[in-house]
């Protein structure tokens, strides 16, 4: 089977979930000059919101990059990447979660680690797919070698300790724990070739 279908569901899922998003952003209910501290008194929202859609940006733009190296797809890879999407599509719930409750000491630290661990877990799912790529040969393009795989599952595995690392934190300080996850997405926006020597995509 050819990726176009598989992209193309993905390309669907993740504007999906990217679209919900915004939806957690309700309109205040004030009057007059109220409107503006009302509209202030929403930023955990605005904050959550901005990182999440920058990741979930970040991770279709890499999503991309990683099937412009396959030429074809299995039933076991088509799976793989249904569990990924899976995670991303519920990646709305935990923002808005964090969003609710970023201010609330206990219910900020809980929101928190639900939302970083939901990213870990998104890594996981981008280090399976290139697992699964490692296995299997034969779904490659030529220039993806088996060095190319090693160094971008290597890379990629940088995201799942961030956010552990970042869930951690979540304990202590969910604002620093949602700049660490903000930090993370920048990571990976620059772009990587898994088929260069000193690179790796994520």
């Amino acid at each position: 089977m050819r990726t176009n279908r598989l992209e193309a569901f993905s390309d669907g899922v993740l504007a999906i979930a990217i679209t919900l998003l915004i939806l957690e952003i309700s309109v205040p209910h004030a009057r007059g000059e109220d409107l503006l501290d009302a509209l202030a008194r929403q930023w955990p929202s605005y904050a959550a919101y901005i990182v999440s859609f920058l990741t979930i940006g970040i991770m279709w733009v890499n999503h991309h990059a990683l099937f412009d190296h396959v030429h074809t797809v299995d039933r076991g890879l088509l799976f793989v990447n249904l569990f990924l999407l899976m995670v991303i599509a519920f990646i709305p719930f935990p923002t808005a979660l964090l969003a609710e409750y970023l201010r609330n000491s206990d219910g900020g630290r809980v929101a928190g680690v639900i939302y970083c661990l939901t990213y870990l877990v998104v890594g996981v799912g981008f280090v399976s797919l290139w697992g699964y790529l490692r296995r299997h040969p034969e779904l490659r393009r030529p220039e993806l070698t088996d060095d190319g795989i090693a160094r971008a599952v290597r890379r990629s595995w940088r995201g799942p300790f961030a956010y552990l690392v970042a869930a951690l934190v979540a304990l202590l300080s969910p604002y620093a724990a949602l700049a660490v996850c903000g930090a993370v997405a920048i990571y990976f926006v620059w772009p990587t070739r898994p088929e260069a020597r000193d690179q790796a995509m994520s």
